[in-house]
């Protein structure tokens, strides 16, 4: 799922309003799909709008779970997980994260003594941060600084993939919350063969493992299964 609503991109920034009350109601919409017996963990990418949305999550769930005299799920404690990141992208030997302008990124480099206007000079952010949509461009670059879509799609089915490897007396879900980049890189290679823009915030896909080891994916009316 992607992270609640922020103002704007430029670094690693909180939660609006709107973006808390979000993930609110997604809580509370998760509430209701808990099924029983059903051991529920929330993992989030390490940032602080992905942290705070799965916070969000957890203490709406958490009412839930404290009103009923026996609650039939079991809820885990947020978890920050690194599979869930944003693309490792590098500029002058340090991983960067995609900002939205050539200010940040020098906020964030202080000690490389790249200014804006040499960041500006270097290909790949210069049509990223010129682009009308930035993250479509890296989705679709085949070189990008660091890693491409495919690996980062990649990454983020083996990650899935490997929770089967778990103990499975109970049925199990995970919520995992993390950025627009990571779940259109996805989209792309394993449902639609296309870059499908933008998902919007709080927005989800579904994967859905059978014992046979099966996916199953969905995203707003579309649904593809696939062996793994």
């Amino acid at each position: 799922m992607r992270h609640g609503k922020v103002d704007s991109h430029r670094g690693d920034l909180p939660l609006t309003d709107d973006g808390l009350k979000q993930a609110e109601a997604v809580g509370r919409r998760f509430s209701g799909e808990l099924v029983s017996g059903e051991i529920a963990t929330l993992l989030y990418a390490p940032t602080r709008r992905a942290r705070e949305t799965a916070e969000i999550i957890d203490r709406t769930l958490a009412k839930v779970y404290d009103s009923v005299d026996h609650p039939d799920f079991q809820l885990l404690a947020p978890a920050e997980n690194w599979a869930l990141r944003n693309p490792d992208l590098y500029v002058a030997g340090r991983r960067v994260e995609m900002v939205s302008s050539a200010e940040a990124m020098a906020e964030k480099l202080l000690s490389s003594g790249l200014g804006p206007d040499e960041l500006m000079k270097l290909p790949f952010l210069r049509s990223f941060w010129e682009g009308s949509d930035r993250i479509g461009y890296w989705v679709n670059h085949p070189n990008p600084p660091g890693e491409d879509a495919d690996t980062v799609a990649r990454r983020v089915l083996t990650f899935a993939g490997s929770l089967l490897d778990l103990p499975r007396e109970h049925p199990s879900r995970y919520f995992c919350i993390t950025h627009s980049p990571v779940m259109r890189s996805f989209l792309r290679r394993y449902l639609f063969g296309r870059d499908p823009g933008e998902p919007d915030y709080v927005e989800s896909v579904d994967m859905t493992f059978d014992p046979e080891r099966s996916l199953t994916i969905r995203y707003r009316e579309y649904s593809r299964s696939l062996a793994f």
